[in-house]
């Protein structure tokens, strides 16, 4: 009886490491993960409303600033955070089919956690075009990946439990989208669903959106749109010419980013090549008239932009989706870190506002939800991670099946175009180093060297 007794301390101390190293490390990880977004989040946006405040006051200091932000964005990237450049998802990816420890002792360090944060936040202070989303995804990949030092014997399963886990909690703390983060994880992540991950992955995601909304309060990203109790006769019309459009556009923009060296002239590569510094200033440069031109609507991710036209006071030109294609292509040839999401969104945004000429009498605001989650679904390629992410950003339930018409439409437009950008991308960190930049020009063959 009293060894039983003696016992007890020592098998409860046992269970107590199962269930800490089973579950309460993931939920560490969430709750760090949900704290970092927030701050993150809070940073970019003060950033941005600082280049803002100086580009309303002086409306040519983007000619001057942009372009320095560019070149110095880019020296760092290189120099001291190579695998922090593009939006990260990539590099997630890259990870998780790979083997684990190698490729996130490469991708997934907290140096490059770092300077994801530092480099980012200096592009939105240069005015870049960029969104935070998809680098709190790899921030979040980072930061559980890192705690698998907590574990005595830590192994592959559990390492690639952590990025899974760390990557989707990410996602669902910046967009404030629960759902959508198990969705990712399991649409662009994994393509599956692993029975052993799922119930760890889920209540991680629910922590780190539990932090983020005990911190910014009970939010949609866009607001919420009042669609009302009738629809439109002409929305199945809508839906297909909106996914049409949205489709040819996204899978456009993956085609430019994937095979720069298809159509970006030949002194121009030479000149990434061999001087990236100097490229990167004109890219800068190339993003600062653009946004001269559009009075200041194509700087930073797009959020306000978009988040104007769905309720209804924002007037944007109808060239407002080509040029923020423009200033987002600029902002990812020279391979600083930052995201496609938020910006993507605008875009998507700005092609609803165009398609309302052709459909006035349907609610502004439905075909601007309609045409973001098409154009989302055209460069992710992941249709419903699209519609749900869409979905919870604008509360729009009422909308669901339209929504997904659109997304599923779009992606598979988007497809006779390029293949899913962010699969494609994360090919080039497959390798035993991280590429300098996914979303950079390629230079040929020719015009790197003679072939041997």
């Amino acid at each position: 009886m009293l060894r039983v007794l003696r016992s007890i301390p020592i098998l409860t101390a046992r269970r107590a490491r199962s269930l800490w190293r089973r579950y309460g490390i993931f939920w560490l990880g969430a709750i760090v993960v949900g704290l970092v977004a927030v701050f993150y989040a809070r940073l970019i946006d003060w950033g941005y409303g600082v280049f803002q405040t100086a580009q309303h006051e002086h409306a040519w200091l983007p000619l001057l600033v942009t372009p320095a932000v560019a070149a110095v964005s880019v020296w760092l990237t290189r120099t001291f955070f190579r695998g922090a450049e593009g939006s990260g998802i990539p590099q997630v990816i890259a990870v998780l089919d790979g083997p684990t420890s190698a490729s996130g002792a490469r991708l997934l360090t907290l140096r490059i956690l770092a300077g994801k944060i530092a480099v980012s936040f200096l592009a939105i202070l240069g005015g870049f075009t960029i969104g935070r989303e998809g680098p709190t995804v790899q921030i979040g990949a980072a930061l559980m990946f890192n705690l698998r030092r907590l574990y005595p014997r830590s192994n592959a399963l559990i390492e690639r439990q952590l990025v899974l886990a760390g990557a989707a909690a990410g996602l669902s703390a910046a967009f404030n989208t629960p759902l959508a983060g198990i969705v990712f994880a399991i649409e662009e992540l994994t393509r599956s669903f692993e029975v052993r991950t799922s119930g760890v992955l889920i209540t991680g995601i629910i922590l780190a959106g539990i932090v983020a909304l005990g911190l910014n309060g009970n939010y949609t990203y866009f607001g919420t749109i009042d669609i009302g109790q009738h629809f439109p006769d002409m929305l199945a019309l809508a839906v297909v010419l909106t996914a049409v459009v949205t489709g040819i556009a996204g899978g456009v923009f993956c085609w430019l980013l994937l095979n720069t060296s298809k159509w970006i002239p030949a002194p121009l590569r030479a000149l990434h090549a061999s001087r990236p510094v100097a490229f990167a200033a004109l890219c800068g440069l190339v993003i600062a008239v653009v946004g001269v031109v559009s009075g200041g609507t194509t700087f930073g991710s797009g959020y306000a932009e978009a988040r104007g036209l769905l309720e209804g006071h924002e007037q944007l030109s109808l060239f407002y989706p080509l040029l923020k294609m423009i200033s987002m292509i600029g902002s990812y040839l020279p391979g600083i870190p930052g995201g496609i999401f938020a910006p993507s969104l605008s875009i998507g945004a700005g092609f609803g506002n165009v398609l309302h000429m052709v459909f006035g009498h349907m609610q502004l605001s439905m075909l601007i939800a309609l045409a973001m989650v098409g154009y989302l679904a055209a460069v992710t390629q992941s249709p419903i991670t699209a519609f749900v992410i869409v979905m919870e950003m604008i509360n729009g339930h009422a909308l669901v099946i339209s929504l997904m018409a659109t997304a599923l439409i779009a992606s598979r437009v988007s497809r006779f175009f390029a293949p899913p950008l962010y699969e494609a991308l994360s090919e080039r960190y497959k390798g035993h180093k991280p590429a300098p930049s996914p979303e950079t020009p390629e230079v040929e063959e020719k015009d790197k060297a003679p072939r041997k």
